[in-house]
């Protein structure tokens, strides 16, 4: 495209801004973004293995002596109880063999434990607090870098100026006049060193450009500013609340978890405690408590329904009024929730991942692509893929950023003196994203501000920056 063609009935306009234009957003959405770029493909890339680092990280508890029948899942639940004073059942999870370690989740208000007993003997052979183990503090530091809710909103700037970026890279990228696939699909090795890094820049960009965006976009869902502001306008669409299958922030988190670590109303309680012939308990709000016997006939239940692992049963609590089990799976379209009638042991209801709504449908492949357990093992070959290209993306970034700053200068494309006014395009995609990215949009005005004010009026500054002087 020749960028120097004016449309004559629009001479303050052009068709298609200035290269240096995209250049500059490029280089500067780059500076910011490429740290976080750095650390969530090293996490990430990490936390796409998860199941096989777990599988290395408990193996002990998986293949235990086991010299008799196991005692009943309302025992092992009583031991786990009594490992964590003060603790209430937050879940059963389904051991997968004989021989595995039984988990039972306890929790105190927003805290959660893992405990690990043994089935036959009931020995307590780990208590773990959950947020302790490796994989959620991989995934603590990938989503919000161990910085809560304030970490979550510094991720998601850095993700929506990372979609800058990789848009600003393919315009960059796309060939003009081009005779050979050299330097456009395939790096040209053997040309001097500042072609070599360009190359290596601009073709890796171009191959993890489109599964890097999908990346960026799917994981928006989770943060606790656009998944936040997600969620209210479903509540306003749908005239009522709205249960998602994810969370938005760690605040979102600890809340769900308190709600599963409360009784349910004191009058729901007593009534389930008064239908399994326990009206004992039914003045107790404390599930600790409360009567935990149902789970012996309702695992008998869901066992054979072969959900897919891990599968989760969980007693009343504010949450849900009834026993619950569900599939846990990171292969979102596997999972499966169930209603369970405590006094029968029969399922009440069951909700596949098909019956959810097409948003949650579509977030939920989303989730399962992002963390690599879609269509397994090429899932995280892609994923491993993306992870690499994009640290290579960001070294030979920082390479080529390092070779043109100065002390005077910070390598800023500079600015063209007296250009005309941005394209009609441009403005329009700029309010597009800052509509759709409200991070961006808010940090993009307040940029614009700090220049126009403040910056292009202090020459050091606008030099340095490679701004136009007021």
């Amino acid at each position: 495209m020749n960028t120097n063609i004016c449309i004559n009935e629009l001479p303050t306009v052009r068709a298609w801004p200035v290269f240096n234009t995209i250049w500059r957003w490029h280089f500067y959405a780059g500076l910011f973004c490429i740290p976080f770029i750095i650390l969530l493909s090293i996490t990430g890339g990490l936390y796409l293995f998860k199941p096989q680092v777990e599988a290395v990280l408990e193996r002990q508890y998986d293949h235990l002596t086991v010299n008799g029948p196991a005692a009943s899942a309302s025992a092992q639940v009583a031991a786990a109880l009594a490992a964590v004073p003060g603790g209430v059942l937050n879940a059963y999870q389904l051991p997968i063999s004989s021989e595995t370690a039984v988990r039972v989740m306890v929790g105190k208000e927003a805290q959660l434990m893992r405990v690990y007993v043994h089935p036959q003997t009931l020995q307590i052979l780990k208590v773990e607090e959950e947020d302790g183990r490796l994989m959620r503090v991989l995934h603590h530091l990938h989503g919000e870098l161990l910085m809560d809710d304030r970490g979550s909103m510094v991720v998601e700037l850095a993700a929506s100026w990372a979609i800058v970026m990789m848009i600003t890279g393919l315009y960059l990228w796309w060939p003009r006049n081009a005779t050979t696939l050299a330097g456009i699909v395939y790096p040209r090795l053997t040309r001097g060193k500042h072609l070599f890094w360009r190359d290596l820049h601009a073709v890796t960009g171009f191959w993890v450009a489109l599964f890097t965006l999908f990346l960026l976009i799917s994981g928006l869902p989770w943060a606790k500013s656009w998944g936040g502001m997600l969620k209210e306008v479903r509540h306003f669409a749908a005239g009522s609340e709205v249960k998602q299958d994810w969370t938005t922030g760690k605040s979102s988190e600890l809340k769900e978890r308190r709600e599963m670590n409360t009784a349910a109303d004191q009058s729901e309680h007593a009534n389930h405690a008064g239908h399994s012939g326990h009206s004992g308990h039914g003045g107790m709000v404390g599930m600790s408590l409360a009567d935990n016997t149902p789970i012996d006939r309702l695992i008998a239940t869901v066992q054979p329904l072969n959900l897919a692992y891990p599968v989760l049963i969980a007693p009343p609590s504010k949450k849900s009024p009834d026993w619950t089990a569900r599939s846990d799976a990171q292969n979102r379209p596997l999972r499966v929730n169930l209603v369970l009638d405590s006094d029968s042991g029969l399922v009440k209801s069951r909700k596949e991942f098909a019956d959810r709504p097409l948003l949650d449908r579509m977030i939920g492949i989303g989730v399962a692509v992002h963390e690599g357990q879609l269509f397994g093992w090429f899932n995280q070959a892609l994923g491993a893929f993306t992870a690499l290209g994009l640290l290579l993306v960001s070294v030979s970034g920082i390479v080529l950023w390092w070779k043109r700053r100065s002390p005077d200068n910070i390598g800023a494309p500079k600015a063209v003196p007296n250009s005309p006014k941005m394209a009609l395009g441009l403005v329009a995609i700029i309010v597009i994203l800052g509509v759709l990215l409200p991070m961006l949009g808010i940090s993009l005005l307040a940029v614009l501000s700090l220049e126009y004010t403040v910056l292009r009026r202090i020459p050091a500054a606008a030099r340095y920056l490679g701004l136009r002087t007021a």
